[in-house]
């Protein structure tokens, strides 16, 4: 009898436990939608001179880039970048074709954190070679996505101009970029929004309290469903997310698109290569996976009547795909980016400064000099 009463309310509890995440998610989703109704709306009130500011520093590619690289790596959310990136488009700050080396540069951004976390395994050797190696495989899959995409949007406009169509295709969109208002959440948002704007004239004011809401939804979705799935525990993810290729790069899409963060799911293979437990050819692709995963958040985020957004979140998409088929599906390219990261990693066995020096010169020193020798030639 008490043992059956135990179980009652140990199902009763559970049931409470899932309801109150079910709130919470609801709570963060709504949140951040709000977030970018605002962020759109701010944008707007800001006016020609923030967007002409805008629209001059992103005219550069290289200049764009980088600016999605610096963004991404210093928030450490490329889910945030792109979601940022969308609110942009969808006020017709930036134009789409100008945000897809922003989407690159934060692909390239996001690849920080695991390589950071690579880094605290410095004090022991072997784990810190595995470790390093664990860490920068993400970047250099990125790093070489980019450097093969790059060229053909920079000359060709090749993933704008495939966005765009396919969004016309899939979607229907009209071809109007700009959205003047959020079909998301309806009247709620639009009045909540219109209050802010009336009692708030400092659009930079809104544009900060937007970002600062966005940001802070994001990472209290994650906070959520980290815990609600339990993915902290190392014996988890080894047992249901690395046993074959396949299962290991459908484990990386779909958790990293429930969490909506390939920071947290590829920063959590880093100790489990560095401690031996999963080697690195069977956690790439859970890495790879993870990169399709995380373009989901820009897909919530086009929840706008804009063309341009959608071709935001299908160009993010598109990068991370072509990325995947040829590092994961083409036979000697697959190989290339554990070879450079197995490589570093060896590299550190006898320097140790390596690893800084690398995360200096790759995400700072290089894409510096690529801005200064490209407004040398221009």
């Amino acid at each position: 009898m008490i043992q059956e009463e135990e179980h009652k309310n140990t199902a009763s509890s559970k049931w409470v436990v899932y309801l109150k995440n079910t709130c919470y998610i609801l709570f963060a989703l709504i949140i951040f939608l709000f977030a970018l109704d605002l962020m759109i709306s701010s944008l707007h009130q800001l006016g020609k001179t923030a967007a002409e500011t805008i629209l001059i520093a992103t005219s550069n590619p290289f200049t764009s880039l980088f600016i999605g690289l610096l963004a991404t790596a210093i928030i450490q959310s490329s889910s945030a970048t792109t979601s940022m990136v969308v609110a942009l488009v969808a006020s017709g700050a930036i134009t789409p074709e100008s945000a897809v080396p922003m989407v690159m540069g934060a692909n390239v951004g996001t690849t920080i954190t695991s390589t950071l976390i690579s880094l605290g395994f410095i004090a022991k050797r072997n784990e810190f070679i595995r470790a390093v190696s664990a860490g920068t495989y993400h970047d250099f899959f990125n790093i070489l996505t980019v450097s093969i995409l790059f060229p053909f949007e920079y000359y060709f406009g090749f993933l704008s101009k495939l966005s765009h169509h396919l969004a016309l295709l899939f979607f229907n969109e009209a071809p109007s970029t700009v959205a003047q208002e959020f079909s998301g959440l309806g009247t709620k948002s639009s009045f909540l929004v219109q209050f802010l704007m009336e009692h708030v004239s400092n659009g930079f004011i809104l544009t900060v309290l937007s970002f600062v809401l966005l940001f802070g939804s994001v990472l209290f979705f994650r906070k959520v469903l980290t815990d609600l799935l339990g993915i902290d525990s190392e014996n988890n993810v080894q047992k249901f997310f690395f046993k074959n290729r396949l299962k290991s790069f459908g484990w990386g899409l779909i958790t990293t698109a429930t969490i909506r963060s390939s920071t947290i799911t590829t920063s959590l293979v880093v100790p489990l290569v560095a401690k031996g437990i999963v080697n690195l050819r069977n956690a790439a692709p859970f890495i790879l996976g993870a990169n399709i995963g995380t373009t989901i958040t820009a897909f919530i985020a086009t929840i706008f009547n804009s063309n341009g957004a959608i071709d935001i979140a299908i160009t993010h998409f598109l990068i991370n795909f072509f990325g995947v088929i040829l590092f994961l599906l083409v036979p000697y390219l697959r190989e290339l980016p554990l070879i450079l990261a197995l490589g570093l990693g060896k590299l550190t066995r006898k320097y140790r400064l390596v690893g800084f020096i690398y995360i200096l010169m790759v995400f700072f020193v290089i894409p510096f000099l690529l801005i200064y020798f490209y407004k040398g030639l221009s």
